[in-house]
């Protein structure tokens, strides 16, 4: 049964440790699951990951937004769609609304021309279920700086930029209440893990609800 996720989030939320959270919970019940990252996931995909997160000279937001969509259209193409095709559920740490939170809402890009571009890239393809795990800035950018790994372009932007990209996440949450679950971020690891596997749990059973029906 395919189903789609994708995890979105400010800096520092804890979509990653998340994503391999519900990865490992869904194999133990047996499910066949693929989880990616945005942007990456193929190789030509984790070269422009490393000059987005690291590149040593300024890039301009038009050149962020094209490089980000670039290797999604690769990542969409080659690793998500035929995983789906094949019956398998995909998670992926970060999709489109990345694009339009960090690239439009906090580099200050047309919505409308991006989300344009991003339909150029993933054609047709959305999630079934978007979570987004949501902090304070301060919160988030305060464990990313006490994180050993090393700091992105990203983490080390303005205050105000993670606050437009947070605004962001929270009003398109908002919109469309079918696709997005919002959870505290704050609250410990342990604890966001339990509500996604709940939530997640809820959507597959309805998918395979919705699959039953059609096979009567």
């Amino acid at each position: 049964m395919s189903f789609f996720i994708t995890v979105e989030g400010p800096e520092g939320s804890g979509k990653t440790t998340q994503v391999r959270e519900l990865a490992a919970r869904l194999r133990s019940s047996s499910h066949h699951v693929i989880a990616t990252h945005e942007p990456g996931g193929t190789p030509l995909g984790e070269q422009i990951r490393e000059l987005l997160l690291h590149a040593p000279w300024p890039l301009c937001p038009e050149t962020e937004a094209l490089l980000v969509t670039a290797a999604r259209a690769e990542h969409v193409t080659h690793v998500i769609r035929p995983a789906l095709e094949h019956g398998h559920i995909v998670i992926c740490d970060r999709y489109i609304d990345s694009t339009l939170a960090y690239q439009g809402a906090g580099r200050g890009l047309d919505l409308d021309q991006l989300w344009a571009l991003q339909r150029f890239a993933f054609d047709g393809l959305l999630p079934d279920l978007t979570i987004l795990i949501d902090v304070p800035v301060e919160v988030g950018l305060a464990r990313r700086y006490q994180d050993a790994e090393q700091l992105s372009r990203f983490d080390q932007e303005t205050l105000a930029f993670h606050e437009r990209v947070r605004a962001w996440y929270l009003r398109a949450a908002h919109a469309e209440p079918a696709r997005w679950r919002v959870f505290d971020g704050t609250l410990p690891p342990e604890i966001v893990a339990e509500q996604i596997w709940a939530t997640v749990q809820t959507f597959l059973h309805k998918r395979e609800q919705m699959g039953a029906r059609g096979r009567i």
